[in-house]
């Protein structure tokens, strides 16, 4: 019901003329669409529209939703100063491989985009960052999205795995060679990895989205899907 309202907005701003789908129609051809990650002709045949509409009213939705996404600096204002967040990067895997060598991840073998996540110590999802080609590092993506920045603004503490080692002062990973290492370091290793859990957690929303777990679109759309999202 509130993608419809949003969607009546949208409408009434753009002046845009009548149309027989109306507003809860398109907002539950766009849902479909996420969630069951049909093709544009079968949501077409389904919803008794053209293939061609079916495609222009979802990205339509897509916009709309994705404008209402907050910020990253937004979502950090909301955590106290005691709390931590935990950053984290997943991928969405593509079969657009016509340009394969930028989006192919060496280390999972396969083609895909590459999505960051600043998560709250409960597992809830405050900001997912632009996805960029699968190859890229972790740490690469979070300082170019400005994510490095906007921690470092706040004092609160960032969990993150070791893929973020040089990130910043306000960033903690597990040490290296923890093995050989004294129990203490063995200790906090343990502490931080239960801490850092929760952080799958708003992975497991994202993928919960069926068009997230293969994605069939262009890989230019695609940030703005999980925005949306």
């Amino acid at each position: 019901m509130r993608v419809s309202w949003l969607l009546y907005k949208h409408r009434l701003a753009r002046n845009t003329r009548w149309r027989k789908p109306g507003c809860f129609k398109q907002a539950l051809l766009t849902l479909a669409h996420l969630r069951k990650n049909e093709t544009f002709s079968q949501l077409g045949a389904g919803f008794g529209i053209s293939q061609a509409t079916a495609w222009r009213y979802v990205d339509e939705t897509l916009d709309v939703l994705a404008s209402w996404a907050p910020g990253l600096h937004e979502d950090l204002t909301g955590l106290g100063e005691g709390d931590h967040d935990i950053v984290d990067g997943t991928l969405i895997p593509t079969d657009r491989i016509r340009a394969g060598k930028p989006y192919y991840s060496q280390k999972h073998r396969k083609h895909s985009m590459n999505v960051q996540v600043t998560a709250a110590p409960n597992g809830t999802p405050l900001c997912f960052s632009r996805a960029t080609p699968g190859r890229t590092h972790d740490l690469t993506t979070v300082r170019a999205h400005g994510i490095v920045q906007a921690c470092l603004t706040r004092p609160i503490l960032v969990l993150a795995d070791r893929a973020y080692l040089g990130a910043g002062a306000t960033f903690r990973t597990p040490y290296l060679h923890h093995r050989e290492q004294p129990d203490p370091y063995q200790q906090y290793n343990r502490d931080h990895a239960w801490l850092r859990a929760p952080g799958e957690h708003a992975f497991a929303q994202l993928k919960s989205w069926r068009l997230l777990r293969r994605a069939r679109c262009s890989t230019h759309r695609i940030s703005t899907i999980i925005q949306a999202v």
